[in-house]
């Protein structure tokens, strides 16, 4: 056994020869040290207050910067979230259903979805009226969609996958359930502005911002899109007054020469990169 420095008792070394560990000697360091470490106090953090509207911590609560109504609308969102996003300090979801009516919000954690663990999710993908926003050579333009449609005629679901691209893009091939309803993407030049969060590319936007510009295209009304953006608006600019830092996207990076991590090996990520400097319209699904 090798010697574990801090954990062996000292023995007296032989004449002339080598210092000796006895091994009993040393079980006995051992569980002597972490009986110790064990009879230590656990210091608890306390939780800081949080606000019961926008999620944040009653110090930096954004409540200000929400309507102070909730948005009358007559869609419905379902927010299909990754387990690791739920964790994230600086999601924008809270503050998107923080905006809306309840009920007009719904998010769903989880990797995996199927009719016998999630009957209401099934019926919401086979429903008509419900479309699942993710670009696509499937996608439809949204504008072009809805373009011919009275507001309030057709009361849309619209379902949003939340976490990172890949995870995304993950949940959308692996559950078939998603595939059901009709695919749309957004096609508004719009940077994003949540600057805090490192983008694939210029044209994507977050969770909120997606659905900021879902909700203004589906319900007709710009001031929509205004509305849910002033409290991520917010967000970053508390963030970037207290130390956080610009996150330009990778496609940005790249063309600037400013990438400082290495390059991938794998070739098919190395050709999505270089898409990303040369296709201005990439979508990194």
């Amino acid at each position: 056994m090798d010697n574990v420095p801090g954990f062996c008792s000292s023995v007296a070394p032989e004449e002339n020869g080598p210092e000796t560990c006895d091994s009993s000697s040393m079980e006995d360091g051992l569980v002597d040290a972490f009986g110790d470490l064990a009879a230590l106090p656990v210091e608890v953090g306390e939780r800081r207050p949080t606000c019961l509207r926008c999620r944040r911590p009653q110090k930096v609560c954004l409540c200000p910067f929400l309507p102070p109504q909730p948005l009358e609308v007559s869609t419905c969102l379902y927010v299909v979230q990754h387990p690791a996003e739920e964790s994230r300090v600086l999601r924008t979801v809270p503050l998107l259903a923080a905006c809306l009516p309840q009920g007009k919000c719904n998010v769903i954690i989880g990797r995996r979805f199927n009719e016998e663990k999630h009957p209401e999710l099934a019926a919401v993908c086979r429903d008509s009226r419900t479309l699942i926003l993710y670009p696509g050579p499937n996608s439809q333009n949204l504008e072009e969609l809805v373009k011919y449609q009275e507001v309030g005629t057709v009361k849309h679901n619209v379902i949003i996958i939340d976490g990172t691209w890949s995870q995304a893009k993950n949940m959308f091939l692996k559950n078939s359930m998603f595939h059901l309803p009709k695919q749309v993407q957004l096609n508004r030049t719009l940077s994003s502005q949540y600057v805090i969060r490192t983008q694939p590319s210029n044209i994507c936007l977050s969770t909120l911002e997606c659905a900021a510009v879902a909700l203004s295209i589906l319900e007709q009304n710009d001031d929509i899109q205004e509305v849910l953006l002033r409290p991520l608006k917010a967000l970053c600019s508390f963030q970037l007054q207290h130390g956080a830092q610009i996150h330009h996207s990778k496609e940005h990076l790249l063309k600037n020469g400013m990438y400082d991590k290495p390059m991938p090996k794998n070739k098919r990520k190395i050709k999505r990169m270089e898409k990303l400097v040369t296709d201005h319209n990439i979508c990194p699904r």
